[in-house]
């Protein structure tokens, strides 16, 4: 079974409603997620600020902690809130970074799918789209084409819908999402 990374809250203590209730309404025409920059070395982390900044238009700092998964690799992440399809475009500009161990993560908003992006430098990307139910959705033509892969190869099914659920970099990746279970959180706010 495929498992997301652990649910953190996106949205700073300061957005949460007075009563303390941890569910925060996202305004309309948004979308929220995470970038989960999981192992970055200290050289190329101006490198992803910058390259974040410049989706935003805004200066990103990030808040490095030390990976205890792969020293001397460092760890951030950065909780978002704006227009939908954000979660694509961070992951866009963190691809061109060589090396990074990277997740980015777009919740589910009105009208329109989550997705999750994972990459890292064994396995390169992959791009799922998340339900509203944080499930990891398999349109008919991938599951045809995986079939049909599998018959003109011999290959197992099973292998060919495991690489479409990203079950690889799960399971490269849960160390990093397990270390990472006391980052710092704060939230950036694109407001275009």
């Amino acid at each position: 079974m495929t498992t997301l990374p652990p649910r953190r809250s996106a949205v700073h203590p300061s957005m949460l409603p007075a009563n303390g209730s941890s569910v925060t309404a996202i305004p309309a025409g948004r979308a929220r997620g995470v970038v989960y920059m999981h192992a970055v070395s200290r050289a190329l982390c101006p490198h992803v600020e910058w390259a974040l900044g410049s989706i935003v238009d805004s200066e990103v700092r990030l808040d490095w902690q030390p990976q205890p998964v792969a020293p001397p690799l460092l760890r951030a992440e950065l909780p978002w809130i704006g227009r939908p399809g954000l979660g694509s475009r961070f992951m866009s500009v963190l691809k061109a970074i060589p090396d990074l161990v990277v997740e980015v993560t777009e919740d589910p908003s009105p009208g329109r799918e989550g997705e999750r992006f994972a990459l890292t430098p064994t396995l390169g990307l992959h791009r799922a789209i998340i339900g509203v139910h944080g499930d990891i959705l398999v349109s008919e033509d991938r599951l045809r084409a995986a079939i049909s892969g599998a018959e003109a190869t011999g290959a197992q099914l099973k292998d060919g819908i495991a690489y479409l659920l990203g079950t690889a970099w799960d399971v490269e990746l849960e160390p990093y999402r397990a270390a990472g279970e006391d980052t710092p959180v704060r939230v950036l706010h694109h407001v275009v």
